[in-house]
């Protein structure tokens, strides 16, 4: 498929999510289009070949779409969704767990749950329960809507997640079976299942989980605990020290694994590692010498080795770790997620810079490039070109970028596009921050990792950690500059521009020099003292966050230096950042304004959308106003503002 204009874009299908059934033989995604009013996205579950001889065939058409897909140990498949329950009178659209057979139709299993797991028999799901509820959670909440109310009552922190408000409802583990009653393990658990992590044993016996201790002055750290079947809960790991998550069971039952993360300090990010237990806690093995950041663990069905993804060098590899060390197990340049395990196979999505995800096959012992298999979505044709630049800083560190070219020997216009983090790493394809939209357009798009960005070991990201303004500003500088060394470049029209922490960094060159013609800042950081009490995680940015580290790295006392136009993007719904840093941000630059009528900044505000701006509409918008934005400061074309913004 040619590459899209940016309406054709928003409606290419969109895989997320995989699920091998126990014998190899099934293979599952979720494939997301745009509902006939192109208003939202809907997903259905699409069943794939997993030998890559036959094409992939639709499974689901609910209105409200499938998602989540686990296969049972009998094959059968669960998936979440709000579809209505032909069997109730009454349509609710909260989220359930449902089974859809290998024949025959599908049927909810239970209500109000989601993030099904399933083995040995069993199914653990998590769900939404109010705080005082046993078994009349459903008639409370309808007293709630009876009476039109919707506060919240909080007794600790956190109160927010990123783009929603915690409660009233708290997450609970429900442990059952397919034709029988669901039991709460959790009953009571306050925000300890918060964005938690588990999995079930094979027997599905126990269930191990992460659980968040609440600590003093507001903070919380993340434990494993096995929670039993009995209502047992027993610890597995906890340490001051350390923070606990995605815990993996071994095929027999007797050892877990799990990513372990030295809590960070103001002068210290800290470290992660991959842990091996006994499931009673004792025998702990370290993978040790590995400088890389896993971002996914699991077991090889034989239970001999794990299977590991991790940012490296601008990619995201699949590493098998066992007797013979770690080892590279895809060598393109490919970063891969939503890995499974099959019994002779490990499956996964694969994407790029370059290439949306699409479903492969990997051997699970030989380095290689994996297979391709038939996909629910067409390939995309990308309407240009991309290279791999790096250039060396002053203190010997290698800076590398990706640069995607438009066709043509140019010179042409560039975009240094920022990413977010700011612990992460450009190595994949992204729907909404998308450079090849740019591209399109005739920009050439620098995409670099300056000090903070993953997958280049310890060093990288500790040389930034605190210094915000320091190595990771003068990093991008010297990116950009390399960049321009080439002549298909044209270094009198540049732009920046970035979001969350890339927002921060747009702020802070915005503050340091003019080089650019303009700047995109999108849901950023501006002032670090308001940030860091009102953002969703303040104990965690409280570990970084000195006194000493905001007052040095602090982008709003620059806001007297700024010269160049900026575009201020922010939702209203974004927790992250919150949107009082856009407030804030857009009255410094207006009250520096001499003459309003003639001012360049901009503010594009959205209401409804939070840290991404993610509904098909306000996506459209998002691209049109920058692009046009770009085009009138960057290119000098006078180019009107977006007809649903006019």
């Amino acid at each position: 498929m040619d590459f899209p204009d940016l309406e054709a874009f928003q409606a290419v299908p969109r895989l997320s999510g995989l699920a091998v059934s126990r014998d190899g033989s099934r293979l599952v995604t979720g494939v997301a289009t745009l509902d006939p009013k192109k208003q939202k996205w809907v997903t259905a579950l699409w069943e794939i070949d997993p030998t890559g001889r036959g094409p992939a065939r639709r499974l689901t058409r609910g209105a409200k779409g499938e998602a989540d897909p686990v296969f049972t140990d009998e094959g059968d498949l669960l998936f979440t969704s709000g579809r209505p329950d032909p069997e109730q009178d009454e349509e609710d659209d909260a989220s359930a767990v449902w089974l859809l057979p290998p024949s025959g139709e599908a049927r909810r299993l239970r209500a109000r749950a989601g993030g099904p797991r399933s083995a040995g028999g069993s199914v653990v799901v998590v769900a939404d329960t109010l705080p005082a509820s046993t078994d009349d959670d459903e008639a409370r909440r309808k007293a709630r809507k009876d009476r039109k109310v919707s506060a919240i009552l909080h007794t600790g922190y956190p109160v927010r997640y990123w783009d929603h408000d915690l409660g009233p409802g708290q997450p609970r583990l429900l442990l059952g079976s397919v034709g029988g009653s669901f039991r709460d393990l959790t009953p009571q658990p306050g925000r300890a299942l918060d964005n938690a992590t588990y999995d079930l044993t094979p027997d599905g016996t126990q269930v191990v989980t992460s659980w968040a201790v609440q600590e003093a002055n507001g903070s919380s750290r993340s434990t494993l605990v096995v929670l039993g079947g009995d209502g047992s809960r027993r610890v597995l790991a906890d340490s001051p020290e350390h923070e606990y998550a995605d815990p993996a069971v071994s095929p027999d039952g007797e050892r877990v694994a799990f990513v372990r993360t030295t809590r960070s300090t103001p002068h210290d990010p800290g470290t992660q590692e991959v842990v091996v237990v006994q499931l009673d806690g004792t025998g702990e093995r370290v993978v040790e010498g590995w400088d890389r950041w896993p971002t996914s663990v699991h077991w090889t069905s034989a239970g001999d080795a794990l299977i590991v993804t991790a940012d490296e060098e601008g990619r995201g590899p699949v590493f098998r770790i066992g007797k013979e060390g770690v080892v590279r197990l895809t060598t393109d340049d490919g970063s891969y997620t939503d890995l499974c395990v099959g019994p002779d196979a490990l499956y996964a999505l694969r994407n790029s810079v370059d290439s949306p995800p699409t479903p492969v096959r990997i051997d699970p012992a030989v380095p290689g490039v994996p297979a391709r298999l038939a996909s629910p979505a067409e390939d995309l044709e990308m309407p240009g070109r991309l290279e791999e630049i790096s250039t060396t800083v002053a203190d010997g560190r290698t800076v590398r970028s990706w640069l995607a070219l438009p066709p043509g020997d140019g010179p042409h216009p560039l975009v240094l596009w920022v990413h977010g983090g700011p612990l992460a790493s450009w190595n994949g394809w992204s729907w909404r921050w998308n450079p090849w939209l740019l591209v399109a357009q005739g920009y050439a798009v620098l995409l670099p990792d300056p000090a903070l960005s993953t997958g280049y070991g310890l060093a990288h990201i500790s040389v930034g950690w605190g210094d915000w303004g320091g190595p990771p500003y003068t990093d991008v500088l010297a990116a950009t500059d390399a960049a321009l060394q080439r002549a298909d470049l044209d270094p009198s029209r540049t732009a920046m521009m970035g979001g969350s922490f890339g927002g921060y960094m747009a702020n802070w060159i915005a503050g340091h020099t003019d080089r650019f013609r303009a700047i995109v800042s999108h849901a950023s950081l501006w002032n670090l003292q308001q940030f860091g009490p009102t953002t969703d995680a303040a104990w965690y940015w409280a570990r970084e966050m000195t006194p000493e580290m905001v007052e040095a790295n602090d982008p709003s006392q620059f806001a007297d230096a700024i010269v160049t136009p900026m575009l201020v993007v922010h939702g209203d719904k974004d927790y992250r950042v919150p949107v009082g840093e856009a407030l804030r941000l857009w009255w410094d630059l207006c009250s520096r304004a001499t003459d309003p009528a003639a001012m360049a900044h901009r503010y594009l505000y959205f209401p409804d959308e939070n840290h991404w701006v993610l509904t098909p509409g306000s996506a459209d918008v998002w691209y049109q106003m920058v692009l046009a934005f770009l085009a009138e400061h960057v290119l000098s074309v006078p180019t009107p503002v977006p007809d649903l913004l006019a």
